[in-house]
């Protein structure tokens, strides 16, 4: 894999983090801030459902990371 792709797969592994981080530890604070168009009164009642994709989105991450620092060819591809 080049440089380049690697880069680009860890970028966008960081970003999933940062929505993990966001939906199920930040919804009702900063959540608030990022999401301004959104109701306020919409972010308590839905904090189980922003947590749930949060880890959604670790799993992603975590895919992303496997798959690029992974040695071993085989897996590479699974």
């Amino acid at each position: 894999m080049s440089i380049f792709i690697t880069a680009l797969i860890v970028a966008i592994a960081l970003m999933h983090l940062y929505f993990l981080w966001l939906e199920m530890f930040a919804w009702t604070s900063r959540g608030r801030k990022v999401f301004k168009s959104l109701p306020q009164e919409l972010f308590e009642p839905t904090k189980t459902l922003a947590a749930n994709q949060g880890l959604y989105n670790g799993f992603l991450a975590a895919g992303l990371l496997w798959s690029t620092f992974i040695s071993d060819p085989p897996w590479r591809t699974n």
